[in-house]
């Protein structure tokens, strides 16, 4: 069963806002077994749209479809699909009703334009919106199914997994698809590739296995497609077990999910606690830590010292040693985290000082220069590494490469793997 996604809106096609709908929706229609063939992104433009649709519809079973519902002119999606199927646009009683209901709970009066919102295309079934104004709309015309919803993320998402989901569910006969990932960490997919080259080579064709690297990462994603889940189950995890085995020393979870949950998990298992001492990432990997559910069991804070004055008055960085080698050196980060685990009573600390960019560099520091420290009590690890000119890009790097050295710290130190 193939699906396409398509988002509507100028907005996403100049950059002004990121498709997040796409990729959440895709993982959502994954889980049930349906594929996605294409994703793709269209103008506010009728012909645009009709054209999308038509093309959507010749490829795949399901089309969902995002954007373009709101009250005004430039919203012109529904209209648009009502056009397509060649039918009006009709009031719907149960749509008009939640669209009052929502303005006279904020007491507000109920405008011509909203009230136009509750007409839909007279062949539809609607999905009641129960986070706004524009409801969603469902399509079963000539063996294919059509959805419309808005392209309000939290809208959509609600809708998605009340009523989109449980209806693809039981309208569709659907595959099984398990899929099975392992997080590695430390090294590149072509030596992973060559470490486990007889393994893959033995997959049978049901099974598939996707390297997907990011950043000092590489995680294995093993797909099973069938029928029987149990069986199918039981084949994946066999595979993922031979994978894990073979490259064990490099594995950090063997579920799909970031290195940072990863390390937060097993600190949590193992009553491990961590402290960190941020100047160029300016709280980037706090952030990391602390998005996850639970991360106060693990992490107790730190410090972001981007002065001088805070990198000696919190962490203990000697003046001398700031005035001999300046903030980005090896010097200065090993007592920053030297300093963040004596000050903070951690059992583990990282440090990360650096250029960030685009300006500050010089011939001996260019722009791009990190330094990154971790520790416990009995083992500091430093190192120097140099990246782009790219302010958010270098940030992004120096916290992932700061997260792979804990973790290779806690794996050397017999805490991990």
């Amino acid at each position: 069963m193939l699906a396409e996604i398509i988002t509507i809106g100028d907005e996403i096609l100049i950059g002004q806002i990121v498709d997040t709908n796409s990729a959440w929706m895709a993982r959502e229609l994954n889980n049930i077994g349906i594929r996605v063939k294409q994703i793709s992104s269209v103008s506010d433009d009728r012909l645009h749209i009709l054209t999308a649709l038509a093309e959507a519809a010749g490829r795949t079973d399901v089309i969902l479809i995002t954007g373009g519902l709101g009250p005004t002119k430039d919203d012109i999606t529904k209209k648009t699909i009502a056009d397509y199927f060649g039918v009006k646009l009709i009031e719907n009683k149960e749509a008009l009703e939640n669209v009052t209901n929502i303005f006279a709970r904020y007491n507000r009066p109920l405008l011509e334009v909203n009230r136009l919102q509750a007409y839909v295309p007279e062949n539809c079934e609607i999905i009641l919106n129960k986070n706004g104004t524009a409801p969603g709309m469902w399509f079963n015309e000539k063996g294919k199914i059509f959805v419309s919803m808005p392209g309000v993320p939290h809208e959509m998402m609600y809708m998605m997994e009340d009523e989109v989901i449980p209806k693809l569910k039981s309208s569709l006969i659907l595959p099984v698809i398990i899929h099975k990932t392992i997080l590695t960490v430390g090294e590149g997919e072509s030596f992973l590739a060559e470490r486990i080259a007889d393994i893959e080579a033995s997959l049978p064709a049901h099974i598939k296995l996707a390297y997907l690297p990011k950043l000092g990462q590489v995680r294995l994603r093993l797909s099973g497609y069938g029928d029987d889940d149990i069986i199918l189950k039981k084949e994946v995890d066999e595979y993922a077990r031979k994978i894990i085995e073979r490259v064990a020393n490099v594995v950090a979870a063997e579920e799909d999910i970031p290195i940072e949950k990863a390390i937060l998990n097993f600190m949590d298992e193992s009553g491990l606690t961590l402290s960190v001492a941020e100047s160029c990432t300016g709280g980037y990997i706090s952030q990391l830590f602390t998005q996850h559910p639970g991360a106060s069991r693990v992490f107790f804070g730190g410090g972001i010292t981007y002065s001088y004055e805070l990198k000696e008055f919190i962490l203990g960085v000697k003046k001398e040693t700031l005035d001999q080698f300046g903030a980005v050196s090896k010097e200065c980060v090993t007592e920053m985290v030297e300093g963040a685990l004596k000050n903070f009573k951690s059992d583990y600390a990282l440090a990360v000082t650096g250029i960030a960019g685009p300006d500050g560099g010089t011939p001996e520091k260019p722009v791009g220069t990190v330094y990154i420290a971790v520790a416990n009590i009995n083992k500091t690890i430093v190192k120097k590494l140099t990246f782009g000119n790219k302010r958010q890009q270098n940030i992004e790097r120096s916290a992932i490469s700061a997260l792979n050295m804990l973790n290779t710290l806690l794996h050397d130190s017999g805490k991990l793997g």
